[in-house]
């Protein structure tokens, strides 16, 4: 019960690396809209609200898996993505965002060097 407890107050505690299937800087594309985005951050577990889960999560993904926050291509606006939800973009490519420039310190062919350590 602490980790809910922490959850709710904001806190998510940090995530062994061996976890989540993605990484930070990944180009990644969504498997059901198609949308390819690159990983900015990652929770170990879903730590959005219940509403907001009740309402955008219709396919119901686990809560007690990775979630990754995403960068998407072409757009202003980022996503929340379930683990189950993506794949790996094949072949990686440069993402047009007005915060790749600012979050990552460049793309290396395979994908981006974060400028710092995200927890």
């Amino acid at each position: 019960m602490r980790g809910a407890r922490h959850r709710r107050m904001g806190y998510t505690p940090p995530m062994p690396a061996h976890t989540a299937r993605f990484r930070i800087g990944q180009v990644v594309r969504h498997l059901r809209f198609g949308y390819v985005g690159v990983i900015f951050d990652i929770d170990p577990v879903f730590a959005g609200t219940e509403e907001w889960y009740a309402a955008v999560a219709r396919s119901r993904p686990p809560r007690d898996k990775p979630w990754y926050h995403v960068l998407v291509d072409g757009t202003e606006h980022t996503t929340y993505v379930a683990e189950r939800h993506l794949a790996p973009a094949d072949p990686p490519r440069e993402i047009a965002h007005e915060l790749v420039d600012h979050l990552f310190g460049g793309f290396d062919g395979e994908g981006y060097r974060p400028r710092q350590t995200v927890n």
